[in-house]
């Protein structure tokens, strides 16, 4: 009696769990449908059929992100302390990359992808667009003001313990500060680690090169804490009901939405949003010509701001954008973070700047910089989790990927104006700043 009441028992559990598993949906469709889309992309990975434009990136893209997504968010610990699908997408990806698991020629396709057609762009600048025009007015006026600030002195106050960090551990005051503290918050590599090695090269007569050598790993291990520590205190707002807004940076009673509902996706008024992200961008691009030492997308930001505060866009392009926004986070934020971890993330040069002084120093900065803003941010009515990971973290993450990575971690993409607003805006002062630094500290 006994074994057939176990038996019915182990039949039931493997029904339910055949069941789940028939719930299971990649990038919407079923585990079979999409094994199938997988194996007939991997065959052609490895048998060199894959095309080498965007159709070969963005399919294997999209194949290895939602998978990975799919398994980082399934992993216990994984999913619970480390970020999830998002940072385990990233570093698995990457891990293939370096380790020669893709093909050379696959990996050249998703860097060019990703660099020179300029993926990184069309998805920033249908999230910054849709994700301000889709915020309650009154909320971006008061929020916009006080922002800043928190993040500039949470810089000011992380940059500085990571002097005192140099100090202590032998490593020099001034050699913390420009070298690895710095390039932390210097917003990436193409509008803060390059220009500040220049601006480093111009001062001392040092050559570019060696100055970008020792501070790309100081740029990339703040982006991995940062990611992680993202994940972390998303995790910790949650027993803290209190200190989390759940993705809103402060409270305000009126905070809804200002868009109407519709009753589903208007496939012109997408498309309508797509060239309205586009010309916002091509705006920032004019601007930044004029002023070089400013990436394009700080111009943007602050150009859709004030469209948006002053009410110049009609409510059915802020509908538009808003939905194209919308397509975009949902469909292709798992094949951008693979395409980070592919194309803009070696492990073996992240392994290689691992002593135990230098990423001392790292956790530190981001501790500092995260403790400090939570805390400022709190004292101006910000939600302390919200106002840690985008005016404190985001400081450190590497442009507009390291962004998309720390905001995929915790949770909390809707914030991707303000994360932008300071990575960019923050880095370009981090330039300014270090011109003076260089010649007093070097």
């Amino acid at each position: 009696m006994s074994e057939m009441i176990l038996s019915i028992k182990e039949k039931a559990g493997t029904a339910s769990w055949l069941k789940k598993l028939s719930e299971v949906r990649v990038m919407g469709m079923s585990l079979p449908v999409f094994g199938i889309v997988a194996a007939l992309t991997l065959y052609c990975t490895y048998t060199g059929i894959m095309p080498a434009n965007m159709v070969g990136a963005l399919t294997i893209m999209i194949v290895l992100g939602s998978l990975f997504n799919l398994i980082g968010n399934k992993l216990p610990i994984v999913r619970s302390y480390l970020g999830g699908g998002a940072v385990f997408c990233i570093f698995a990806s990457s891990a293939m990359a370096t380790f020669g698991l893709l093909p050379v020629e696959i990996v050249d396709n998703c860097k060019s992808f990703m660099n020179d057609v300029g993926f990184l762009d069309f998805y920033i600048a249908a999230l910054i667009t849709g994700s301000i025009l889709g915020m309650n007015r009154d909320l971006l006026k008061k929020a916009a003001v006080r922002f800043l600030p928190v993040s500039f002195a949470s810089m000011a106050v992380a940059i500085l313990a990571a002097g005192l960090m140099g100090i202590v551990t032998g490593r020099g005051f001034g050699e913390t500060i420009l070298y690895i503290a710095m390039p932390m918050m210097s917003g990436g590599m193409g509008a803060g680690v390059i220009p500040l090695s220049g601006i480093y090269a111009s001062a001392t007569g040092a050559d570019s090169a060696a100055i970008i050598s020792k501070m790309i790993p100081a740029s990339a291990v703040g982006n991995v804490l940062a990611i992680i520590s993202a994940a972390l205190i998303a995790k910790v707002g949650q027993s803290f009901p209190k200190l989390d807004g759940n993705g809103k940076l402060m409270n305000m009673p009126e905070d809804v939405k200002e868009q109407k509902k519709t009753a589903g996706p208007d496939y012109i008024s997408m498309g309508s949003g797509l060239l309205m992200s586009f010309a916002f961008f091509l705006v920032g691009m004019i601007i930044s010509k004029v002023f070089p030492s400013v990436h394009a997308y700080a111009f943007m930001i602050i150009l859709v701001v004030i469209c948006k505060i002053a009410g110049f866009i009609p409510e059915k392009y802020e509908e538009s954008a808003v939905q194209w926004s919308q397509f975009v986070m949902k469909n292709f934020t798992s094949a951008l973070l693979a395409g980070i971890g592919i194309a803009l993330l070696d492990l073996k040069v992240l392994g290689a700047s691992l002593s135990f002084v230098f990423v001392l120093i790292c956790v530190v900065t981001i501790i500092t910089v995260a403790v400090t803003s939570g805390f400022l941010g709190k004292l101006v009515g910000f939600y302390p989790v919200e106002s840690s990971i985008t005016a404190g973290l985001c400081t450190n993450s590497m442009g507009g990927t390291g962004n998309t990575a720390v905001l995929s971690a915790s949770d909390r993409m809707e914030l991707i104006p303000f994360a932008q607003m300071a990575t960019r805006l923050g880095g370009a002062m981090i330039l300014i700043v270090a011109s003076f630094l260089v010649k007093i500290l070097a």
